[in-house]
């Protein structure tokens, strides 16, 4: 994709945007799923944009990306003592010619669908809903569930733009992600 120069990352207002668009997803799933504070599942990932992406987890055509990570303690050499914990790599480049390409959709609620989308797949993954390492016919099936259940949750939100963006994802059926 180029050298890190050549890529288009979010400014500090589309920055702002996309930090509020994360807090409110996480709110929105959280109620979704009937997780309290204690239960959320912020230890357990991540989120960053273009600007703090390895070379490895910057993704082309894609909007995002989830990127499960083992974390094992140093100090135990037992299987039992790691943890997952995923990135979730936002793909500024992506999200940004997308909107260009439909200036009927605003950065806010478009990141705000992305991420919602994303965290549904942490969820459902950290409560064994699905597994990560399934294979192609079923994260296909699995695409299909999330990007339902993200609108149906979308559909909730009064916010302007958010008509344009469930539109645009009902009718392009996008590929939102990638799951590494």
């Amino acid at each position: 994709m180029g050298s890190k120069k050549e890529r288009i990352y979010f400014n500090a207002e589309q920055l702002r945007e996309v930090e509020e668009a994360v807090s409110m997803s996480e709110e929105l799933v959280s109620d979704a799923y009937k997780m309290s504070a204690s239960q959320w599942l912020r230890s357990r990932y991540d989120v960053k944009t273009l600007a703090d992406l390895q070379e490895n987890e910057i993704a082309s055509g894609r909007l995002a990306q989830v990127i499960r990570y083992e974390i094992k303690r140093k100090d135990i050499s037992l299987g039992s003592a790691s943890s997952d914990f995923y990135k979730i790599c936002l793909q500024d480049h992506a999200i940004l010619a997308r909107l260009r390409q439909n200036p009927e959709l605003k950065l806010f609620p478009f990141s705000l669908y992305i991420v919602t989308h994303e965290l549904i797949h942490i969820v459902r993954f950290c409560k064994f809903l699905q597994h990560f390492d399934a294979s192609p016919e079923e994260k296909k099936a699995e695409e299909i569930r999330v990007d339902e259940k993200s609108c149906e949750i979308m559909e909730n939100v009064r916010l302007p733009g958010i008509g344009d963006v469930l539109h645009f994802f009902r009718q392009t059926r996008e590929p939102v992600d990638e799951l590494r």
